[in-house]
């Protein structure tokens, strides 16, 4: 697992969002990257990632893309593809991202399954007691109990020191872009990014169906190979 980058922007906060529940990581980073016009500075790279090339916007979308947004000094990590079984390599990268560009603070986006019918909650994990106050101002409550999976908690068990977590809940197993424009409201308001939800929104309902497309190419090719693994154990 390789970090290439073509520009090393110093301090920046980096902010992260994978394929987890309801895709909810992923068409957040992409509304921001859409909204800030950040740019590509790099990826991270590995021959273990799935070999899909995503076209978005007749684009080729890198399966771990770097973007940077210089006047929030934001970094972005967008995620398209399936990491099962490469967290503990991904939150590396990052944490290697993070040292060679002097970061103080990840931010990691996730949501979470809720049967919640009356709103949409959030909530925050984060060690460091000098955001705690700015969390629950932004009306995020506190993570007291639960699971975190996948590069997010493989980031917290490495360098919970830097990383902090938000979760928003979400109803939909894969492609909730209400949720998703949720997280970045969040992230608005702590960053002061003047971000328009609604127009966001709109475009990431058109990013959420070619996501899902992609989404369901990778679990098929992983399922594929799966299968060929056992049979040749077998």
């Amino acid at each position: 697992m390789k970090v290439e980058l073509t520009q090393k922007p110093k301090n920046p906060i980096i902010i992260e969002g994978f394929p987890g529940f309801g895709l909810v990581g992923t068409i957040a980073t992409e509304f921001l990257i859409k909204h800030l016009n950040a740019k590509r500075i790099g990826k991270i790279w590995s021959e273990e990632l799935l070999p899909i090339a995503a076209v978005h916007e007749s684009k080729i979308i890198e399966p771990l893309g770097i973007f940077y947004d210089k006047k929030h000094n934001i970094v972005i990590i967008h995620a398209l593809s399936a990491v099962r079984g490469l967290e503990w390599k991904i939150s590396n990268s990052i944490i290697e991202l993070a040292e060679m560009l002097n970061s103080k603070e990840i931010i990691s986006l996730e949501a979470v399954g809720s049967e919640n019918q009356t709103g949409m909650r959030s909530f925050y994990f984060t060690t460091q007691n000098s955001k705690q106050k700015s969390f629950k101002n932004l009306g995020m409550q506190p993570l007291k109990e639960g699971m975190v999976m996948g590069v997010t908690g493989a980031l917290l068990l490495k360098r919970s020191d830097i990383v902090s977590a938000f979760f928003v809940e979400s109803h939909v197993s894969l492609g909730d872009s209400k949720a998703a424009a949720k997280i970045v409201e969040i992230l608005d308001k702590y960053l002061n990014l003047k971000v328009d939800v609604k127009p966001l929104l709109e475009a990431a309902k058109k990013f959420e169906s070619t996501l899902k497309g992609i989404m369901n190419k990778g679990q098929e090719e992983a399922t594929q190979k799966r299968k060929k693994e056992l049979s040749y154990l077998g």
